[in-house]
């Protein structure tokens, strides 16, 4: 792996982190006053005053390949995701936002032609936003194949009827778009291939949303992670993605990506951390000395330090194998990422938390907000015990069927 940068990277690093200087920080506060005046769930104008800016800058869809953006590799991009997440709304400014990026790439991947010009190309421009509703409150949904949500088969059109919850964005006003991922084919011999992906839209009668889920206290408005009753859905066969049992496929290719922008997104709520733990050390005194001079402190800072670094070297890691092997052949990598990334920023934010004092549990920092994050990432898009499992039975059939080159040698 080439650890310099590339230049086209750097350059976009060097704008990106200009555009969050001098537009995105000073904007913090106003952007959580205009959440609150709003309704909780319009999008506040800051925050569509900052996008306007960053789509005439060029800085928009930066992760898109091809004709709809700057055609950036994992590994170039990952650095510039890093910046953008310093901020935990900030990527949407760049219309850059999960679970809206996921979306988009698998519209542009697997959508039809009608499909991506009715909704792929509104939300490349940033018109409206779409949700991802997939897990569901009844069953252990880290595993797919468990989904009961029932997509059945009515002439032209599709019957949906289930729950769903933590379908991210869905009350935002803005959204207008569920991708539904259910059963079509509960009773086919393979169950990878029971599932399907439909297309629905918000304002489809049936679809009704029953409760905001909050995450440790955070409604993490304007969008909120509600609960969704499907009650009789009816939409086109049309709005079926690739077809019928392609479902899990789709997931797949969806959440290996995904995975490794949340981790990219988590270095950068990690690094910010850092940063903020040394400011507050270096002007913070307690008992007639300043905290900074503090062993124990230093030794926070430095272990927090080494820590990200390890970090953020996996995260690259995994995105150079994406590129160069395909996402298939990097899901050992990603699986790692994901277990140590979250698990990093997680310890990382909790000790910025605690040289903050009471002041990192507040609205006064990012850091509540930072950790709720992190944690949720722990659970969400697989949990750590998930990928250690799939890492596990890996690397098992790796290296487990017969000794190492160089093991010890047999004893007689």
């Amino acid at each position: 792996m080439d650890f310099e940068h590339s230049e086209r990277s750097r350059l976009l690093q060097a704008r990106v982190a200009d555009f969050m200087d001098r537009h995105v920080y000073p904007a913090e506060t106003l952007y959580h006053e205009q959440v609150k005046a709003s309704g909780r769930h319009a999008q506040p104008p800051i925050l569509e005053s900052l996008k306007a800016m960053a789509r005439e800058q060029g800085l928009w869809n930066l992760f898109l390949t091809g004709e709809h953006g700057p055609g950036l590799s994992n590994l170039e991009y990952a650095p510039v995701k890093e910046i953008m997440g310093r901020v935990l709304w900030a990527p949407e400014v760049f219309n850059c936002a999960a679970p809206n990026v996921g979306n988009m790439e698998i519209l542009s991947r697997f959508g039809t032609p009608e499909q991506k010009a009715r909704w792929l190309e509104p939300m490349l421009a940033g018109q409206f936003k779409s949700a991802f509703s997939m897990t569901e409150p009844a069953v252990a949904s880290s595993d797919a194949t468990n989904i009961r949500c029932e997509i059945r088969r009515d002439g032209d059109h599709y019957v949906i009827n289930g729950r769903k919850w933590f379908t991210s964005d869905a009350l935002n006003e803005a959204c207008r778009l569920l991708i539904v991922m259910g059963k079509t084919d509960p009773d086919h011999p393979s169950v990878h291939k029971q599932q399907s992906m439909v297309l629905v839209p918000k304002d489809t009668p049936g679809v009704r949303i029953v409760r905001d889920i909050h995450v440790l206290g955070y409604d993490d408005a304007p969008n909120g992670h509600p609960e969704i009753h499907y009650d009789n859905v009816r939409v086109p066969v049309t709005n079926v993605l690739l077809g019928e049992g392609r479902g899990f496929e789709i997931a797949q290719a969806r959440l290996g990506p995904g995975r490794i922008h949340h981790c990219m997104r988590l270095i950068g709520c990690a690094q910010r951390a850092v940063e903020l733990m040394c400011q507050r050390a270096s002007s913070r005194v307690a008992f007639g000395k300043l905290l900074a001079e503090q062993g124990s402190i230093r030794e926070d800072i430095a272990r927090s330090w080494c820590e990200l670094q390890q970090a953020r070297l996996l995260t690259l890691r995994a995105a150079d194998k994406m590129d160069r092997e395909g996402n298939k052949a990097a899901r050992d990598l990603i699986a790692a990422a994901k277990v140590v990334v979250p698990a990093m920023a997680c310890t990382v934010i909790d000790r910025a938390i605690q040289i903050h004092g009471g002041a990192g549990l507040s609205q006064d920092t990012f850091l509540a907000a930072a950790y709720t994050y992190a944690r949720f990432m722990r659970i969400g898009d697989g949990p750590d015990q998930v990928h250690l499992a799939a890492l596990g039975r890996q690397l098992l059939g790796e290296y487990g069927a017969a000794p190492a080159a160089g093991g010890a040698a047999s004893a007689h």
